[in-house]
């Protein structure tokens, strides 16, 4: 079991969002452990964002840049395999919500995440407050995507009942620009990280409650 300050350590690395948040307008509470038990909808109802609308089937796609945040970007579609109880299945659900992180960084709409994670996985409840935070004021991302090195997953059951997912991921590059166009640029990952993730099959859909750094 990981402590808090491990489950603190793995958001910074798996976010990078760190120091964007304290130069948004940041709205966490003093109190760290409040904050990490709240539940999606709880943080979601406190720190709004204003993400961008769905784009049309025939609107261009336009990367975030110095001239505004990303344009267009389509929703990651979630594969029929990923929607299957097996390792399989697994794996492509775990690709898939990376998918679905990235799209989050993109646009500041946290919803997709949220729809198939659960309030106990930590990284999550910081990636909500992060990009809430940054959107939220008038600023946007540009970069910052996690890139899958490897995946993989023994298949076997926890004492929790859940399957664990180990990846090898990099963070590129990524540049935070406030509301008034300044930029603030942050370097990606020069090595990979592992993470683990611990999912459970339920209602017939994967389902993420954990999401950490191993620290190796």
């Amino acid at each position: 079991m990981f402590s808090l300050a491990d489950r603190r350590r793995a958001a910074a690395v798996f976010l990078s969002l760190a120091g964007v948040v304290a130069l948004s307008a940041c709205s966490e509470s003093p109190d760290p452990g409040a904050n990490a038990a709240q539940s999606p909808s709880a943080s979601a109802s406190e720190t709004a964002s204003s993400p961008a609308p769905s784009p049309s089937p025939s609107a261009t796609y336009k990367p975030a840049s110095a001239e505004g945040p990303a344009e267009n970007v389509p929703l990651p579609v979630m594969p029929e395999e990923a929607k299957v109880e097996s390792k399989e299945g697994l794996i492509a659900f775990a690709r898939h919500w990376y998918d679905l992180v990235n799209y989050g960084y993109e646009t500041g709409d946290v919803e997709p995440v949220k729809a198939v994670s659960g309030p106990d996985c930590y990284a999550c409840e910081s990636f909500y407050r992060g990009i809430t935070d940054v959107y939220s004021t008038g600023g946007w991302l540009e970069g910052g995507e996690i890139e899958i090195i490897t995946l993989d997953s023994e298949y076997k059951l926890t004492s929790e009942g859940r399957r664990q997912v180990l990846i090898s991921v990099k963070q590129g590059d990524m540049v935070y620009w406030d509301k008034a166009g300044n930029p603030d640029p942050r370097p990606g990952d020069e090595i990979s990280f592992l993470q683990i993730m611990e999912l459970s099959f339920e209602n017939d859909e994967w389902y993420v409650h954990i999401a950490e750094s191993t620290g190796e």
